[in-house]
């Protein structure tokens, strides 16, 4: 039987392994379960497909993408091996094709798509297979911290468990919490793992906040004319406005995203691949597997969401091993934009800090003072004193001791008992007026007006800064007011001390032409939570979701926050049907408690001067249950006849008669006709 060095020199043309992919072959060929964290362009691929061809036996490899998967078993087969593919995606006759192939036993590479374990068939047949290795790609889609978490790879350990075989799971990004949910969910926490770098020093790292970036993007892309580059974007609308105007600017550009058809998407992805100096403007939709090993350059014309999607979306530039370059763009609302994502997320409020926390990490890199891959290896437990090939390598920022500066909002944040986001702790600091400000009484507060000397767009770079170092995070059970984190108590008690640059803040202006938003910065939590309230409901229905609520009656939620059924009642949109079905769901997410249970006659009343008039007449009652001096027998009215009362507004005590009966008026009737008068 040949060796791997024989067969990686027969069947793949290298004379040696690329650094730390020997010792993973050998892991694998061991029969041992294994775990390898490699950077993209590392050579991942072939630490499986190398073991699949030593000895007898098939590989499965689950992977997510279904063109990665066709390129790869196409390029096996041009090499001579034995590969297929079987996804949704197949043909009639390729599916009857692969039947046979595996039937003959001549299948070394069978690669599938997670979404084939959901059939219960799948692994009863793989069984009756001479599968000997399941090889896991994108490993990382396995874990719920991870960036791109696919349900369907939970079902890999089933799998495993079922064919008994050993498991080899590869990705090219994974923090530690990634990492050990990796090994929790595949390995039940034991495998050997390869954690073999994430330094590509041949990327250039750069960063710029936004200042006319359209502009910005087209100086980038023209100083490398005719170079093959990415660039991502946070919404498909940006996409295709983007590949328009370079277009225009005698560029080769399309626009890729999830909303375009299938057949639009295909030929993008064929000619991207096969065509030179070719650029893609796209969404997080385009790129992972993406394997062409000349792409020039990356660019982000808008935050990522965290510095894992960040890492692996640069890492498609210089696959080749060439210099290759990275810019991003980063601004306030990319900012905003990526928390809003974050609380209208499914996940848990667990999940939902950590999630905030990566981003900080990220801001933290925007925002560096020194070595920006310092920074970005520092994420990942590895270090870098000075790598040479980053802009502030480059361009060292001034930066200066913002202690002070940061004490003061530090201390803005606990006198308003972290309550509050930052659009208001901006006002505080700079002694604005505002009818909040006022009514909260924070005009009075020690700080209020300590920060004057700053503009609103330099208060909002130093609160961005302090992000990035952590020193504060989003409450999500607060709707994204600030707290502080551990790291900001040395700080705030003078034991330790900040620096901050000075050229980010003093570059700070206010955009030029603001996009209106729809509630303001601090209510934008809040908004983001009944979304996502709205769509769960929606989601249960299989319904749009402006079936539950319109984005206007969300909006007026926000702005006048009812406090109870009586004042949800009074939003425009709201009906007896919705008020009664959604009322009190919608009330505990603004609320953030449950709301108070009603009789049911008294919330057919919400919102109507009916509802009113029954909590002055039942406090009346109650006053009087046992007469005016509190001696007599006990008596009470039925909320369903104080309900009536109220509805009818009887003006004499005959007509109440009618109502409540004899007995009744004569305890009751005097005083509830003077409340009924009064109305």
């Amino acid at each position: 039987m040949p060796s791997p060095t024989e067969l990686l020199r027969s069947v793949f043309g290298f004379d040696r392994f690329r650094a730390g992919q020997e010792d993973i072959v050998n892991a694998i060929c061991a029969g041992r379960d294994t775990l390898a964290i490699m950077p993209t362009g590392g050579g991942k691929s072939l630490c499986f497909q190398l073991p699949a061809l030593c000895g007898d036996g098939m590989t499965v490899v689950i992977s997510p993408l279904i063109a990665l998967m066709r390129e790869q078993v196409r390029n096996l087969r041009e090499l001579g091996v034995e590969a297929r593919a079987l996804t949704s995606g197949n043909s009639g006759e390729e599916a009857e094709e692969v039947e046979r192939a595996l039937a003959d036993g001549r299948v070394k590479l069978l690669y599938m798509a997670p979404e084939q374990l959901a059939k219960s068939s799948t692994i009863a047949w793989l069984k009756r297979l001479s599968v000997k290795l399941i090889a896991v790609d994108e490993a990382h889609c396995v874990s719920q911290w991870g960036h791109d978490f696919r349900p369907d790879y939970l079902r890999i350990t089933e799998l495993r468990r079922a064919l008994d075989v050993p498991v080899a799971a590869f990705t090219a990004t994974a923090d530690r919490e990634t990492r050990q949910d990796i090994m929790e969910r595949l390995f039940d926490g034991n495998a050997q793992v390869f954690l073999r770098g994430f330094d590509r020093p041949n990327l250039h790292l750069a960063f710029l906040p936004k200042d006319k970036p359209r502009d910005q993007l087209m100086r980038f892309v023209m100083a490398r004319s005719g170079q093959a580059g990415i660039i991502y974007c946070a919404t498909r609308a940006k996409t295709e406005t983007l590949s328009q105007a370079l277009n225009a600017a005698g560029h080769k550009s399309l626009a890729y995203h999830a909303g375009l058809d299938p057949e639009i998407r295909r030929v993008a992805e064929t000619r991207f691949a096969r065509e030179d100096g070719l650029i893609i403007c796209a969404t997080v939709a385009f790129g992972m597997g993406v394997d062409k090993p000349d792409i020039r350059w990356v660019a982000h014309a808008d935050l990522p969401k965290n510095i894992e999607s960040y890492y692996q979306e640069i890492g498609r530039a210089g696959r080749d091993g060439d210099p290759a370059d990275t810019l991003t763009l980063y601004a306030m609302d990319d900012i905003r934009l990526r928390r809003a994502q974050i609380d209208e997320g499914r996940g848990d409020t667990a999940r939902k800090e950590a999630d905030h926390g990566r981003l900080n990490a990220l801001l933290g890199l925007a925002e560096a003072r020194r070595c920006r891959r310092s920074v970005l290896l520092g994420y990942f437990d590895e270090q870098c004193d000075h790598c040479g090939n980053c802009d502030l390598c480059t361009n060292p920022p001034e930066v200066f001791d913002g202690t002070e500066v940061v004490r003061k909002a530090l201390s803005a944040i606990l006198r308003t008992k972290e309550r509050f986001g930052s659009g208001h702790l901006i006002d505080i600091l700079r002694g604005v007026k505002t009818s909040k400000i006022t009514a909260q009484k924070h005009d009075i507060l020690p700080t209020f007006g300590v920060g004057g000397d700053l503009s609103k767009a330099a208060w909002q770079a130093v609160f961005r800064q302090m992000l990035g170092h952590d020193l504060i995070r989003p409450d999500v059970t607060r709707f994204g007011a600030l707290r502080l984190t551990q790291a900001a108590l040395p700080v705030l008690r003078d034991e330790a001390g900040i620096e901050l640059r000075r050229d980010t803040i003093r570059s700070a202006t206010p955009d030029r032409a603001p996009v209106r938003a729809q509630v303001s910065e601090d209510d934008e939590p809040l908004l983001a939570a009944l979304k996502l309230k709205r769509r769960e409901l929606a989601d249960s229905l299989r319904a749009p979701a402006y079936v539950i609520f319109s984005d206007k009656v969300l909006i007026q939620m926000v702005a006048d926050k009812p406090a109870d059924l009586d004042d949800f009642a009074r939003l425009s949109g709201v009906g007896d049907k919705k008020l009664a079905k959604y009322g009190d769901i919608f009330l505990a997410v603004i609320n953030g408690a449950p709301t108070e249970r009603l009789h049911p006659a008294r919330r057919k009343l919400a919102g109507k001067s009916g509802g009113d008039l029954f909590d002055l007449l039942r406090e009346a009652q109650l006053e009087l249950s046992r007469g005016a001096d509190g001696s007599g027998k006990l008596l009470q009215c039925s909320s369903a006849l104080l309900a009536r009362v109220a509805r009818q507004k009887p003006r004499d005590l005959g007509a109440l008669d009618r109502i409540i009966g004899e007995q009744k008026t004569d305890r009751f009737g005097k005083t509830f006709l003077e409340i009924l008068q009064d109305a």
